[in-house]
């Protein structure tokens, strides 16, 4: 079939074709990656094709007060979110293709009128370059998931020997100061980072060896004592020492509102484990729950979408998360993607808790953030998040999409407002899209679901997803009663 080192090759190699716009700046400047990769099996078993069909970049998430009413902002512009919104584009103009008979490479036509299913042998699966921001990055510790690896890169197709200067690159915590007073601005605006100093892939690395525990003290040894005693007693003191450095790498996303908190605790004990968390902002709160609280979500509701969800006889899983070289747990993945949720019952029809498999590659991506801090060449300036946010998908009309602060990238002021400053995967450009597809369906060939109703705004056409809706309420009402909803007033445009 295919390897986890594949599907990252894979990925890397379709990020390296995309032109340099939005890229960041190499040896100072990281970002993160994700993609959806659809994967199509011959009738015959013998041939599998693998296509990435959607990429995204970024590292960012605005603020509450930012977001906007008419639907024309980004909220969140984290990797793996880019990465599902412009596979929702590729979905769509597959729908269209699949309604207007010109022939689909996921679609074929369902056993209900008005709604379509995945072609058989045809499934998809999510890449991402880091562990996902939330629960599943709260993993403890070790010298050999610290230590960075080689990078896969466009011109080569087996990794580096990884040298004695980046096998301690992710052991040291970076002091933020300027550097000889220089001051380099990047070339789009920087997001300070919090008094956590957070990575922006949500995680934070502690070395607790910058304030070393004291080792205990060693016990007075009788007189006459062998070597061997010796050599025992200072293995046990040594053990006891390693033990009080232990320590987990720490998430910058913070628990929901109204229910339990993190204790705080040194070491082990900083965070509390399954809680649902939002994403941090640019200084304020902001509503956009953790991307392991999202991949775990698209588990049971599929990553379509409601919109979508009309067209589809069944929701739309990733059978696969492949993630790259970087910290990781399987046991952390386990159970922020796949045990939070895997109780939930009484799901309607096309619905069910559809656990991905999950494996690591061992490649890691070039422009990581520990990559980028080996890369990094003294008065350069400080090495920090790019600031824009990439969407590429397989689609026949405007692939390509660079957006920063929510925002296409390189629009005015004096745009934003306007169609022209939108990112065609904000929601109002989605469900614009969504509405195409619409008129192009006959009428007699409607969903079910959206016949004799007076429809007008993207909350409208949402709610009347009555199989989605009854779905995300066994989800929430389940598994996350503490689920953050969209205030109603955020969506209520056409």
């Amino acid at each position: 079939m295919w390897t986890a080192d594949e599907i990252s090759k894979r990925c890397y190699q379709r990020f390296s074709e995309l032109p340099k716009r939005g890229k960041p700046e190499p040896g100072r400047e990281w970002t993160l990656l994700a993609a959806v990769v659809k994967c199509s099996v011959s009738p015959n078993q013998e041939k599998v094709e693998v296509e990435v069909v959607s990429l995204g970049t970024g590292t960012k998430c605005i603020g509450r007060s930012a977001m906007s009413s008419k639907g024309d902002v980004l909220n969140d512009s984290h990797a793996e979110v880019i990465a599902r919104r412009g596979c929702i584009r590729y979905l769509t103009e597959q729908l269209r293709m699949a309604v207007c008979g010109q022939g689909s490479t996921v679609f074929c036509q369902g056993e209900e009128m008005g709604k379509w299913k995945v072609q058989s042998g045809v499934s998809f699966l999510f890449f991402t370059s880091h562990t996902p921001c939330g629960d599943a990055s709260i993993i403890p510790m070790s010298d050999r998931q610290s230590q960075p690896c080689p990078p896969i890169r466009s011109d080569e197709i087996i990794p580096n020997e990884t040298n004695e200067k980046a096998e301690r690159v992710n052991l040291k915590r970076r002091a933020e100061t300027q550097t000889n007073g220089i001051n380099k601005h990047p070339r789009l605006e920087e997001q300070e980072k919090s008094e956590d100093e957070l990575q922006c892939d949500g995680s934070m690395v502690v070395n607790l060896t910058d304030s070393p525990a004291q080792a205990p003290a060693e016990s007075p040894r009788p007189e006459g004592a062998n070597a061997l005693t010796n050599m025992v007693l200072k293995q046990r003191d040594n053990a006891l020492t390693q033990q009080s450095l232990q320590d987990i790498h720490r998430t910058g996303a913070k628990c929901v509102p109204g229910g339990p908190e993190d204790p705080l605790q040194p070491g082990l004990g900083y965070h509390s484990t399954g809680l649902l968390r939002v994403k941090p902002g640019r200084g304020e709160p902001t509503l956009s729950l953790s991307c392991s609280d999202k991949l775990a979500r698209w588990a049971v509701l599929g990553f379509q979408g409601a919109l979508l969800s009309h067209y589809l006889q069944g929701a739309v899983y990733f059978s696969a998360i492949v993630v790259g070289r970087c910290p990781y747990s399987h046991q952390a993945m386990q159970r922020a993607l796949i045990t939070r949720c895997s109780e939930v019952t009484a799901l309607p029809a096309g619905f069910t808790v559809q656990p991905p498999e999950l494996l690591q590659s061992s490649l890691e991506f070039a422009h990581s953030q520990a990559q980028t801090e080996h890369n990094h060449q003294p008065g350069k300036g400080r090495v920090s998040p790019c600031g824009a946010a990439i969407s590429w998908c397989a689609v026949s009309d405007q692939p390509l999409d660079v957006t920063a602060n929510g925002y296409k990238h390189g629009v005015t002021k004096k745009a934003l407002g306007t169609s022209k400053a939108r990112s065609l995967i904000c929601k109002v450009e989605l469900f614009h899209s969504f509405l195409s597809l619409l008129a192009v369906t006959d009428k007699s060939h409607l969903p079910e679901s959206l016949r004799g109703k007076e429809l007008q705004t993207y909350w409208d056409y949402k709610q009347v997803a009555q199989s989605y809706q009854q779905a995300s309420l066994q989800l929430r009402s389940q598994a996350f009663p503490l689920w953050l909803r969209s205030d109603r007033d955020l969506l209520q445009f056409h």
